[in-house]
């Protein structure tokens, strides 16, 4: 699903990202480890068209979608949870679903799943975005992102100031999409227990490099947890 070749990325003069190449398949969670500032962000990012490109190509279903603007690459199957949620405060939560559906022509129906995988969100359909608790509004935004249909689904650190309750759920969804076998996800995250039961796949990065790949069912016998941890 996503091919991702020889990225480099730059901030001024400091190197972000270090000849970065890994595959996402469907069906499987990649979760992307490691410590505050190793280039996480910046790679999905890089992914969603964010920021653009130095070098290398990133590729989904087959077609480089390098030079592609963000809209172009929502449209083409890319939905992004970016790490802060970035919900629209102001907005309702209908609302905020809608602006999910923006890219998609024709009808507009909020697809009824999405309240199916996060009920809250249809019992506080009329309310603002930024009147939900830090919980629901990672629901909204994930919500926000599926309401297209992708086939990648990015999330920037979903467990991030969120209780354990909703944590749960929020495992609970990524686990079922990725076994419809319809989309990839990738997943950046630093909660280790909270990506460990997730992986499919597992890269570790640090100083913006990929030090350390595998089976997310060999990371504790391959050591990302103390590596995580020191």
């Amino acid at each position: 699903m996503l091919q991702v070749e020889g990225l480099n990325q730059y901030y001024g003069g400091s190197h972000i990202l270090r000849n970065l190449g890994f595959e996402a398949r469907l069906g499987e969670v990649t979760v992307v480890l490691g410590r505050n500032g190793v280039g996480k962000t910046t790679l999905l990012k890089s992914l969603m068209g964010v920021v653009p490109v130095k070098t290398g190509s990133v590729k989904l279903s087959g077609h480089d979608i390098t030079k592609a603007p963000s809209y172009e690459r929502v449209k083409r199957g890319i939905g992004y949870v970016p790490q802060g949620r970035e919900i629209f405060g102001r907005l309702t939560v209908e609302e905020n679903l809608r602006m999910g559906l923006a890219v998609k022509s024709g009808g507009t129906a909020i697809p009824a799943e999405l309240f199916e995988l996060f009920p809250i969100l249809k019992q506080f359909l009329h309310r603002r975005g930024g009147d939900l608790s830090g919980g629901q509004q990672q629901q909204l935004a994930i919500a926000r992102a599926l309401a297209a249909g992708p086939q990648l689904l990015m999330l920037d650190e979903p467990t991030e100031g969120i209780q354990p309750s909703i944590i749960k759920d929020i495992g609970r969804v990524i686990r079922m999409l990725a076994d419809r076998k319809t989309m990839a996800i990738v997943l950046v995250e630093q909660y280790y227990d909270f990506a460990a039961e997730l992986a499919d796949q597992y890269l570790v990065m640090e100083r913006g490099e990929i030090v350390q790949r595998g089976r997310g069912a060999d990371m504790e016998a391959e050591g990302v947890r103390q590596k995580m941890s020191i």
